[in-house]
């Protein structure tokens, strides 16, 4: 099939390179002048890190260099990307600094056709099926402050931290950074540096995992383990994790207490006055933030100023300089204003009424597994599981299409999938206070999630590895087999679907030119959900 691909991350890469090798012509579009997504230069903000450690953050048949650090850098995470779109020879197929303007479906065919523009060009493509790879971090949102005209007239800068890219324009000014995430706390650190004056401004505190417990313990051999994941209910417990939330509540409630209690001490959070409300168990309602390395120092010897609990309600020229208003009334110098407030999660490149079938009346994405939508044909998503592993989790998810292109795998009706989407998603409102991406966070179930698309694919890693994982870090390499096994399994069904052609041309030659007509080669087949008019299948598995 000819596939387009918007969006050239962790996501976009991945579902290219998985998608070329099953047989289909791939043609991936990103408006940044480079791969990477959030890890492009054009939106690296200064001191941008990983959150996982350089051996959990990769795809399964590409480490990451040996000599890059624990923690990769943003710069290195791109180079990363590079390397990989080199190895697996992407470049023919990548149209960068090309944002796509829109996408719209033929009610007829279901055929795609994708407009995009590349500086004064305009184009044009055509394609019978669409991954929308574009994350759920590509479209910065900033609040709507009063009195923005009147800042800016005096010189004030206000922005996104994925805008903030020049460390230089914070030399010597008063910084506000907006936001407690990992976004905000890191460039806190990077600005404080340079800048006259760093205030945190955050609305809300939250729990935050520092990189090594005690200083010692790789947070990885916690969090990123299967036993870590285990330690939050997840919507449907099973075996020992049904124990550990039933009889044996009182483990995991211990356990979670202990771990409050010595990173309260760690972070020295009652002296400075940052402990957050609530348990240790709310860093799982949408995301798990690490603590930024020498974030709390900086906050003890005061080169970090935090406002807790509050928020900036105007902006405005005190006496002629730029300055903010906060809902305590006071009014703090303000040269520059930071805002790592998210981002909005849209699609607006489709068609309005594509937009439409795609999203509950909260805007929340109505995707079986993250990737597939309930009633719009030959599309899919790839990345919209945002999770501990995203490019793991990006590419078993661009296998699941692969596989669900090549007409094997057996999905429940419409309206069973809707009802496990629809309970999906009232659960993760319930469970994260509705702080879930709209839907697309998967955070902390990410193996979960893994979990449930490789069971639709009916392919897992071994048993041995499972249970390793519940006290190891997850290792990607080991699912590299995966997607052997997967190709292996659909060479077989293309080998048989070949042969019952041959032998029903040899009985019928009209059909045979039928046939030839309709489908071309074997390779070019595609799923009955996908095609007005579809092949035969071949016993009874739905590959045509």
């Amino acid at each position: 099939m000819q596939i387009g691909i918007i969006g050239a991350g962790f996501a976009g890469l991945g579902a290219a390179k998985v998608l070329t090798e099953f047989g289909h012509a791939v043609t991936v579009f990103d408006q940044t002048p480079d791969v990477g997504g959030v890890w492009s230069r054009t939106r690296r903000y200064p001191g941008l890190t990983t959150q996982n450690d350089k051996g959990t953050y990769t795809y399964s048949d590409f480490p990451m260099p040996r000599d890059y650090p624990q923690w990769p850098t943003g710069a290195q995470v791109q180079a990363y990307l590079e390397g990989y779109v080199r190895r697996f020879g992407l470049e023919p197929m990548l149209h960068l600094d090309t944002e796509v303007t829109r996408a719209g479906q033929d009610p007829a065919s279901g055929s795609w056709t994708v407009q995009t523009v590349s500086g004064d060009k305009a184009s044009t493509y055509h394609f019978d099926f669409l991954v929308v790879a574009n994350g759920n971090c590509s479209d910065p949102l900033i609040p709507d402050y009063e009195g923005v005209d009147e800042y800016r007239s005096v010189g004030g800068r206000l922005c996104h931290t994925s805008e903030f890219t020049d460390l230089a324009e914070a030399r010597s000014r008063a910084v506000i950074v907006v936001g407690y995430g990992k976004s905000s706390c890191d460039l806190a650190v990077a600005v404080s540096e340079v800048s006259a004056t760093t205030t945190v401004v955050a609305r809300n505190l939250i729990w935050k995992m520092p990189r090594k417990l005690a200083n010692v313990l790789n947070y990885k051999y916690l969090m990123l383990t299967r036993m870590g994941e285990a330690l939050f209910p997840y919507m449907k417990t099973a075996g020992f994790e049904h124990f550990l939330h039933g009889l044996g509540g009182g483990v995991t409630h211990s356990m979670v207490s202990s771990l409050q209690s010595l990173i309260t001490r760690q972070l020295g959070l009652r002296a400075s006055g940052l402990v957050p409300e609530g348990r240790f168990t709310d860093i799982a309602r949408s995301t798990v933030s690490l603590v930024t390395e020498e974030f709390h120092p900086r906050i003890a010897d005061g080169r970090i100023v935090v406002r807790r609990d509050n928020r900036i309600i105007r902006l405005l020229a005190q006496e002629g300089r730029p300055s903010a208003q906060l809902a305590t009334g006071e009014i703090v110098p303000a040269d520059l204003v930071i805002c790592g407030t998210g981002f909005h999660q849209r699609v607006p490149f489709l068609d309005d009424d594509l937009r439409a079938q795609l999203v509950d009346s909260h805007g929340n994405f109505e995707l079986y597994h993250q990737i597939l939508p309930l009633t719009v044909s030959k599309l899919a998503f790839v990345g919209y599981n945002s999770s501990f592993f995203s490019p793991l989790g990006a590419e078993v998810a661009a296998l699941w299409i692969a596989d669900y292109l090549g007409g094997a795998m057996n999905l429940p009706t419409v309206d069973e999938r809707r009802a496990q989407v629809k309970d999906r998603l009232r659960w993760t409102e319930e469970r994260t206070k509705g702080k879930h991406s709209h839907g697309t966070n998967v955070i902390p179930f990410s193996m979960h999630q893994i979990d449930e698309m490789l069971s639709d694919i009916g392919i897992d890693v071994d048993r041995t590895t499972r249970i390793k994982q519940w006290l190891l870090p997850v290792e990607p390499s080991k699912y590299q087999a995966v997607a052997g096994q997967l190709h292996r399994r659909h060479g077989m069904r293309r080998a048989v679907a070949a042969a019952t052609d041959r032998a029903t041309a040899a009985q019928s030659p009209d059909l045979a030119t039928r046939l030839s007509a309709r489908t071309g080669s074997p390779e070019r087949r595609t799923n009955q959900d996908d095609c007005q008019e579809a092949a035969p299948s071949v016993g009874g598995s739905g590959y045509a």
